[in-house]
């Protein structure tokens, strides 16, 4: 509803401006009629349409997809100091890396290698609120970093038989839930080429040390797709196959919302648009005329 509303103020100062700029000229008042009309129109088609939309569960997404946003960014800063250390040090790493967050809001990134279910931590970095890092060399409780290693591990064993089948690059993201278990996301990185990529996710939460697999949440229809980055351009995301945007589109439209000048989501029941003003960034939903399909399917038949 907070999107709706302000949409609303939008279109009434948009009232306002009209009525004031109008006003003076008389012989202009049936476009002011009919444009006031359609203004009014749209409010209560807003308004009608917010009361369909899942936007609980749109939010839940958004802001999960944001965290997962951030956390993205902690580790392309940190990661790359990691190749500026030494490449003797640089040398024992392993596949496991990942980041959190502690009690005094800092971020905490961590390189380093899962030998037997227990995690070498090679280099460790410290973001703190400012968004200024240092290498840290302070001590960490182990059964943290332990659990989040073998999480990772064991999520990427689900992902070994697509990972073995498809040219793709994954990021990883991780985080312990309110009942203390370990969520991980899988999510197409941005390829070497240039490439965002859409169109799979995976999510699978584990016991609170990591070894058990509790349940996975995962989108994948057979392939990836994507779009070049580099021309500004609007972009279309395909998700016509559900009914609600998922989080792997959410967040895709929430990295890339600067490399293209507009990224819609439409699933088989809406559209979702991203728009930024003054440096403000608000989501607007649309329905989709279903009835109308349905007739014109009828008539095919």
């Amino acid at each position: 509803m907070l999107v709706i509303n302000k949409l609303k103020n939008i279109i009434i100062s948009c009232l306002v401006m009209l009525r004031v700029r109008w006003f003076k000229e008389f012989n202009q008042i049936q476009i002011m009629r009919k444009s006031i009309l359609f203004l009014l129109i749209t409010i209560g088609t807003l308004h009608s349409y917010a009361q369909k939309f899942d936007i609980v569960d749109f939010d839940q997404k958004a802001r999960v997809a944001e965290w997962l946003y951030e956390y993205d960014m902690i580790a392309w800063w940190t990661s790359d100091s990691v190749m500026t250390e030494d490449t003797t040090e640089i040398a024992r790493l392993g596949s496991e890396w990942f980041c959190f967050k502690d009690e005094s809001n800092c971020w905490q990134a961590f390189y380093g290698k899962d030998v037997n279910g227990k995690f070498q931590s090679i280099f460790h970095y410290e973001v703190d609120t400012t968004d200024s890092f240092h290498r840290s060399f302070t001590s960490v409780d182990t059964a943290i970093l332990n659990s989040y290693s073998r999480a990772l591990v064991n999520a990427s064993k689900e992902m070994e038989l697509l990972q073995d089948t498809v040219n793709t690059r994954f990021n990883q993201y991780l985080r312990k839930n309110v009942n203390d278990e370990i969520e991980v996301w899988i999510l197409p990185a941005f390829q070497p080429n240039g490439t965002a990529v859409f169109g799979g996710e995976f999510h699978y939460v584990f016991s609170s040390n990591g070894n058990d697999l509790i349940t996975q949440d995962n989108y994948y229809e057979g392939k990836f797709r994507g779009f070049k980055v580099g021309e500004p351009r609007e972009i279309w995301l395909d998700y016509r196959d559900v009914d609600k945007p998922t989080l792997g589109a959410i967040f895709f439209v929430w990295y890339y919302k600067k490399y293209f000048t507009k990224i819609n989501i439409e699933t088989s029941k809406s559209i979702s648009t991203l728009f930024e003003s003054d440096g403000e960034y608000n989501w607007a939903h649309v329905e989709k005329n279903l009835s109308k399909t349905k007739k014109r399917k009828k008539r095919k038949k």
